[in-house]
């Protein structure tokens, strides 16, 4: 199944969440409206808040709040894009030039801002301290993960483990916070609700591992490019651990000085991480990742948006793109 196959059970709440970012970007201030408008309408998977509706209607709601979590889920996510894009000097993302390449970092770091307070405003009508509770939670824990990326950086003794710990931070803690909040809307039990939030970390780790995984597979001499994106900024991901952990002397000299430095053949660096191991270690990493995901659902009562559930989990460690 693809993305699209997956979701089809909540097309109409998708468009209803649509409706209800369009509303809460309509700021009096131009610059907000252009830039939200700006990354919002750059695609993306809209997994996390696909995933606020798949839960809350796996487990029975009827009412709307979930639209809104889902929207609030969204701008969280968009805020994080538009402050990485910027610490990342980064120009551009899905294929079209970044907020800050466009409008300028100042503009970007300040919308993101209005993003992030923006959603905590849409948090009060939910009148709920237990999703408060969580998003502020989870909130907290992104930022730590920024800066322990940010740690990282130009690092190559990095392990596994602190790899893996900025992922869950940085990356799945959203993912979780996202199921997590579709159970207590729907007034999950607590094994329910702890369920949700164990499967949306799982799935939010499996698919930033096959991020990992896709930034490296194809061909050596195209891939040179996004090989050196990454390590001229000194991101040591697990693919390239993974050839420092298991590589010839020479293949472990070339990685642990790329991320050192940020400069090396590029190409000769793809060329070691597909000698190797590498890939096929991070998609299994990203596989067991996704079986526990599987596993954690066992709460959940049989329908359509469960096996829209499962269906994330496998669509996050066989997509292409």
């Amino acid at each position: 199944m693809n993305l699209a196959e997956i979701v089809s059970p909540i097309a109409n709440d998708m468009k209803a969440v649509d409706a209800v970012i369009r509303q809460r970007l309509n700021s009096e201030v131009v610059m907000i409206r252009t830039i939200g408008d700006y990354i919002i309408s750059a695609g993306g998977k809209r997994m996390r808040p696909a995933m606020v509706l798949m839960i809350a209607n796996a487990l029975g709601y009827k009412g709307a709040d979930h639209h809104l979590m889902a929207a609030i889920i969204e701008f969280i996510h968009t805020s994080t894009l538009l402050h990485d894009d910027v610490v990342d000097e980064s120009d551009m993302r899905r294929g079209r030039s970044t907020a800050n390449a466009v409008f300028g970092n100042a503009a970007s770091v300040l919308v993101g801002d209005y993003l992030y307070s923006r959603s905590f405003e849409m948090m009060v009508d939910i009148d709920s301290m237990r999703v408060m509770q969580i998003v502020s939670n989870a909130t907290t824990i992104i930022a730590e993960g920024e800066v322990l990326q940010l740690l990282n950086v130009h690092d190559p003794d990095v392990s596994v483990e602190r790899y893996l710990q900025v992922v869950r931070y940085k990356t799945a803690k959203l993912f979780e916070a996202a199921a997590q909040t579709g159970a207590v809307i729907a007034g999950a039990s607590p094994e329910q609700e702890k369920a949700a939030a164990e499967y949306g970390c799982y799935v939010g780790t499996a698919f930033q591992l096959i991020d990992d995984v896709l930034d490296y597979s194809g061909d050596a001499e195209a891939l040179g490019k996004n090989v050196g994106d990454d390590l001229r900024e000194g991101k040591p991901t697990l693919p390239l651990i993974r050839v420092m952990q298991v590589g010839t002397p020479e293949q472990r000299d070339l990685v642990y000085k790329a991320i050192e430095t940020g400069e090396a053949d590029f190409t000769e660096v793809a060329r070691a991480i597909q000698a190797t191991d590498a890939l096929e270690y991070t998609r299994k990493i990203a596989q067991e990742e996704a079986e526990r995901a599987l596993n954690a659902l066992a709460p959940f009562p049989d329908s359509p948006y469960k096996d829209a559930l499962i269906g994330f989990c496998h669509f996050s460690t066989n997509r292409n793109s």
